[in-house]
């Protein structure tokens, strides 16, 4: 099944669109102790079965059951399951879209509709949009997307990267309190998603595997059961396919967290040019602190691209002249400061009033 070109409606000035099953983020909620326990083990592994959470965080499997469907209902923690584009020969691409002022929100709503894209950001005092695109298409190494957005009567200006290297795409906890103990995150290390496999350079993605890649981007905790529904295949196969693609690296899961629900108010993106002799010295040092859940090198004016999480604007200030001040090889930094995320990998958040 090669997901195609479907995407073929136009909204006016920027480019193709069709829904998306992405989901409506409604706010969040308080959470305590145990619901950061939850949510911080679904980090270390994002499938853990109730009864294993209940095992590990002492907590009775219908209360962990219930807390997790809280904060999912709530939209403050989603698993995901996440392909990996340069192991199917595809790039991933990421776009700053300059916008009128008034504009922007309106653009970024429509650009997050579209399935392609993730991470769509409002920066820049909601003047400017950040957002990655990966392609759906698994003929296409280029998203289609890419050719369909254009400067038009509400975008002034657009630029594309393309992401050369990952040295951390956000599959860790965000910075702050470990409530879990050394023995707690042993005990929840997943032997498939730790193991190395040899099959890392032989399994690929089928065409049959595309409604279990699609149930999974939905909601990478759906049961087996019912994605055997999804799949029309025995619960077993599913099984086996899963455990197949998440050992072989085409396939892993991540987590879509409302940042402000664990009191992160100021993120940031950070473009960065770093001497090329030291860029992935400089990269892996970001990509190794809590506070930089993403890094990727790219091209373009700049050559490295960050994400930081800072629980106010004052640390914010104080991460970029102290916690980046001794970084060897980086000459500049340009800071976004994120006012709003549109959409994280599938979820999506209302429009403020």
């Amino acid at each position: 099944m090669a997901v195609r070109s479907l995407f073929r409606h136009r909204f006016p000035d920027i480019c193709l669109f069709t829904p998306s099953t992405t989901l409506n983020y409604v706010g969040t909620v308080g959470i305590d102790i145990l619901d950061r326990r939850i949510i911080q083990a679904l980090y270390i592994d994002p499938r853990a079965p109730f009864s294993r959470l209940s095992e590990v965080l002492g907590a009775s499997e219908q209360t962990i059951a219930r807390r997790y469907r809280r904060l999912f209902d709530d939209r403050v923690v989603r698993v995901v399951g996440q392909l990996d584009s340069q192991r199917l020969g595809q790039s991933d691409w990421a776009v700053r879209i300059r916008c009128v002022p008034g504009s922007a929100s309106t653009v970024a709503t429509r650009l997050a509709q579209h399935p392609d894209t993730a991470w769509v950001q409002l920066t820049s005092g909601g003047t400017e949009i950040f957002s990655t695109i990966h392609s759906h298409d698994r003929e296409q190494r280029t998203p289609l997307l890419l050719n369909q957005l254009s400067v038009g009567r509400q975008v002034v200006a657009l630029e594309a990267y393309c992401l050369l290297h990952l040295f951390a795409t956000g599959a860790s906890p965000p910075p702050g309190a470990n409530d879990l103990s050394p023995t707690e995150i042993d005990q929840l290390r997943s032997p498939v998603r730790a193991r190395t496999s040899i099959e890392r350079s032989t399994v690929t993605l089928q065409d049959t595997d595309w409604p279990l890649v699609q149930a999974l981007a939905e909601d990478g905790r759906a049961p087996y059961r019912q994605l055997a529904a999804r799949t029309h295949w025995h619960e077993s196969t599913v099984r086996r396919r899963v455990e197949e693609l998440v050992a072989s690296g085409v396939l892993s899961f991540d987590v879509d967290l409302a940042s402000d629900a664990v009191g992160i108010r100021s993120p940031a993106l950070l473009w960065m040019s770093v001497v090329p002799a030291k860029l992935a010295q400089v990269g892996q040092a970001l990509a190794d602190r809590p506070e930089v859940p993403f890094v990727a090198a790219t091209t373009g004016s700049t050559n490295l691209v960050a994400a930081l999480l800072c629980r106010d604007d004052r640390s914010l200030y104080e991460y970029v002249t102290g916690g980046m001040a001794g970084l060897d090889g980086l000459t500049h930094i340009e800071t976004a400061p994120v006012m709003r995320a549109v959409k994280m990998h599938a979820t999506m958040t209302p429009p403020q009033s």
